[in-house]
């Protein structure tokens, strides 16, 4: 798994030297710092990682990120114009231009980096499945027939939908309908990245992440609308000076640890400056 992994990054590396060589649209930076603001995409309902709060604001660790990297760009953090979606439409809303960077907890895979550029990474993350503690799904083979709650166009919904054909999908567009599908017994599980399953199963008396790796160690990235080399190249260089700097670890410590506390180990979820050198 290990190996896949440090491979997805030495693809990072080959595209960010192809895209040296490649023509870069004139103005990106410039346009943004004209609007005044930057544009993120980033969820409504994935607490820790993306959410609106009881007051109406973003919170999470996407959107700690995006805070941070406004400031950077525009010299102030509140410079930002958070943009909600959903899975299925984090690619349109690049692609239409209502969004300049997505920060919505996107996973790299081969068919997303055709019609988007990725950034370097920013996280790790696998795929795991929760189920109610009662009824726990421990092993794949234990879902062939039933019903497995997902997100559409999630890569837990393209995993078994490639992978294992013998389990029923019922998908959903939002994560509050995909989980309150599971509270409801619409499914004997739901399959999600890891990370945010941690979470939810830890503040969801009842429900246990019985499989807590599926598939391959997977990369989490930002991504811009396809051939944006400025802002690709500002963003790749910004986050290899948040990594360098700890930006990571302290976000993590703010918005993962306090629903994490010590189940998790942070290891397993952020890039060492070391590994993203790889």
């Amino acid at each position: 798994m290990r190996d896949k992994f440090v491979l997805v990054l030495a693809l990072f590396a080959a595209f960010a030297i192809f895209s040296a060589g490649t023509l870069r649209a004139a103005g990106e930076l410039d346009a943004i710092k004209k609007r005044g603001t930057l544009r993120v995409a980033v969820f409504s309902d994935k607490p820790p990682f993306g959410f609106v709060n009881e007051n109406g604001d973003n919170e999470g660790y996407d959107v700690l990120l995006a805070k941070k990297v406004a400031e950077d760009l525009l010299g102030d953090p509140s410079k930002v114009e958070f943009v909600l979606v959903e899975a299925a439409s984090r690619i349109e809303v690049l692609q239409a231009g209502k969004a300049d960077i997505v920060f919505a907890n996107f996973t790299v895979t081969d068919e997303r980096a055709k019609q988007v550029d990725f950034a370097l990474p920013y996280m790790k993350v696998a795929l795991g499945v929760v189920s109610p503690e009662k009824a726990p799904i421990t092993d794949v083979a234990q879902l062939s027939g039933k019903t497995l709650i997902v997100n559409k166009g999630t890569t837990a919904d393209f995993y078994f939908t490639e992978n294992h054909p013998e389990v029923k999908l019922l998908k959903y567009d939002q994560n509050t309908e995909a989980f309150n599908a599971l509270r409801d017994g619409r499914g004997v599980g739901l399959a999600h990245d890891n990370t945010l399953l941690f979470a939810w199963a830890r503040e969801n008396p009842g429900f246990v992440t019985g499989i807590d790796f599926l598939g391959s160690l997977d990369a989490i990235a930002p991504a811009v609308k396809k051939d944006n080399g400025e802002l690709l190249d500002w963003l790749n260089a910004e986050i290899e000076t948040l990594t360098a700097a700890g930006f990571f670890q302290k976000d993590y410590e703010a918005t993962l640890l306090p629903v994490y506390g010590d189940t998790v180990d942070p290891k397993t979820v952020l890039l060492t400056p070391e590994e993203l050198k790889k």
